[in-house]
């Protein structure tokens, strides 16, 4: 198991990836706005999150979890995710959406390292 636990691992930072490429790629344009890439990383990110915690409380893998730190990460890519649908739904420019996204993701990512 510990080898799909990492392919996991993996996927969650291609969502990442993903999520925060889609966020600097608008940075030059005069339309801000969500893109594809934002919500589909957003969906990846979450996913494997919650793939990655279930493995570990399930005992299959030799990992600890900080439950609070996984839970306000949680909290923080359902708020990204849930705003990336809503911009989606709507036409550009979504400065404040695309802006909220871009601070969330850069504040998981800090949570991700720094907790």
């Amino acid at each position: 198991m510990q080898i799909v636990y990492d392919l996991l691992v993996i996927l969650h930072f291609i969502g990442l990836a993903s999520l925060l490429g889609g966020f600097l790629v608008q940075m030059s344009s005069a339309e801000k706005g969500v893109n594809p890439a934002m919500l589909h990383g957003a969906l990846t990110q979450l996913v494997t999150g919650l793939l990655m915690v279930g493995l570990i409380e399930s005992g299959a893998v030799d990992e600890e979890a900080n439950m609070t730190k996984i839970s306000v990460k949680l909290a923080i890519v359902v708020i990204i995710t849930v705003l990336a649908f809503v911009g989606r739904r709507k036409q550009p420019p979504q400065v404040a959406l695309w802006a909220i996204i871009g601070a969330l993701t850069l504040v998981n990512v800090a949570i991700a390292v720094l907790w």
